[in-house]
């Protein structure tokens, strides 16, 4: 045999077909382990593949289900409201691939030596909503444990809370560590609700753990939920001493942060793409804000609009957003209008914006000098006074404040000479 015919031999032997390993490197599979029978009694399944076994449990929703204050058939709607609005946002879903709703328990927050002991999935099929969680028998099994996932097989919108920051880099690492054996981790399309949730709901509730926000704003209460960080433990000890019963708790934890995916992912959907739901003002001007940081201007506005009519100046934050909607516009008149609410009745930062943003539309827009000064001079006022502003933020404004009032005082008198008084070092 030739050199040449000898490499192409080799070549041939090192090809991996999808999802397994060339003969030459197959390593023996781990055997089941020994308290396998006290994970299947408590009520897990045990699946094959082709790295070896994993342990599993699913269950089957009726669209009727409901968690919380929501039905699950409503993501239904929520899908066609995405449809139809063909808007370009943060929460709306790709189309192209299936939706599914993801989570993870770990055995640790990070670190190469952190390992994903659970794996759980809900998917819609038909009118039922099928979840499918995955359990690690132990580290030996992690290959199996991560294929069964099937990350690798098709590209999904993976639906999280806060995994982009956390479960995704997480898989994405243990993927890593057994990039030899298994084929290549898809990159999915994901959408995560701890981020909408913050723009949503920012200064609206006690806090951004998925607990407070199925309690707030789902109408979903934990009863005998157990804490999440004792997770690792309760699996470290399933794995040591075979306890599947209370392994069985972590998996209920697991099922609850999922289905609150889904009713959150609906309820989210509602009020970003319906102006007339039902919601404080701001929560309203949160989605107003976000549509306009998005650059859907149209949108934001008619939010604000909205909130302006029913409230009137009693939620002045509204006013303060709507303003720079309406210079935007060019209505600079509206535009004045709103950024004097927003100077009365606001405080701190926004109300020396407000004044700043007075300032620049009767200088540079109206042409009424005398105000502009008047404006710039309140606004010095109270960067003095004010003590919740930061020094930083009070020297940076105070000192363009007094280059504002130098310049505005130049227009009004010309070939005097001027000086602030209030310029900050």
């Amino acid at each position: 045999m030739s050199y040449e015919q000898k490499l192409m031999q080799m070549k041939k032997s090192l090809k991996k077909s999808k999802g397994t390993v060339a003969p030459e490197t197959q390593r023996e599979l781990p055997p089941a382990p020994a308290y396998e029978k006290d994970w299947l009694a408590a009520g897990l399944t045990k699946e094959k593949n082709i790295h070896g076994i994993v342990y599993k449990k699913t269950n089957i929703y009726d669209g009727n289900y409901k968690h919380g204050n929501v039905v699950l058939a409503k993501l239904n709607s929520a899908m066609d409201k995405w449809r139809t609005s063909g808007e370009d946002h943060p929460l709306s879903p790709d189309f192209s691939k299936q939706l599914v709703f993801f989570d993870t328990e770990t055995t640790g927050l990070k670190g190469a030596g952190t390992l994903i002991f659970l794996l759980g999935f809900i998917e819609q099929v038909g009118t039922t909503f099928k979840l499918t969680q995955y359990v690690l028998p132990g580290p030996d099994h992690e290959p199996a444990f991560l294929y069964a996932s099937k990350l690798w097989d098709k590209e999904m919108t993976l639906v999280t809370y806060n995994g982009k920051s956390f479960d995704i880099p997480q898989v994405a690492t243990r993927w890593t560590m057994n990039r030899t054996i298994l084929p290549p981790l898809l990159t999915h399309a994901q959408i995560d609700l701890l981020h909408g949730s913050r723009r949503i709901w920012k200064d609206e509730v006690g806090g951004f753990n998925l607990s407070t926000i199925e309690e707030e704003k789902l109408g979903f209460i934990r009863e005998g939920d157990i804490p999440g960080y004792m997770a690792p433990i309760i699996y470290q000890d399933a794995v040591k001493n075979g306890r599947a019963e209370v392994l069985m708790k972590v998996l209920l934890h697991n099922e609850w942060d999922i289905l609150s995916l889904v009713t959150l992912y609906i309820r989210s959907t509602e009020l970003v793409l319906n102006v007339n739901e039902p919601e404080t003002a701001v929560t309203h001007t949160n989605i107003g804000k976000w549509f306009s940081d998005l650059k859907v201007y149209d949108r934001s506005r008619n939010i604000f609009k909205n909130v302006i009519d029913e409230y009137g100046t009693d939620h002045p934050v509204t006013h303060f957003h709507f303003g720079f909607i309406m210079k935007r516009d060019q209505s600079y008149a509206e535009a004045v209008r709103s950024f004097l609410i927003a100077a009365d009745k606001l405080t701190g930062r926004q109300r020396i914006i407000a004044l700043e943003e007075l300032a620049k539309l009767y200088e540079h827009r109206l042409g009424e000098l005398e105000k502009a000064l008047v404006y710039t001079r309140k606004a010095q006022y109270f960067i003095e006074k004010d003590v919740d502003l930061t020094n930083r933020f009070r020297i940076r404004t105070g000192n363009d404040f007094s280059k504002r009032e130098i310049r505005i005082l130049r227009k009004l008198f010309p070939g005097e000479a001027q000086k602030s008084t209030t310029l900050l070092i």
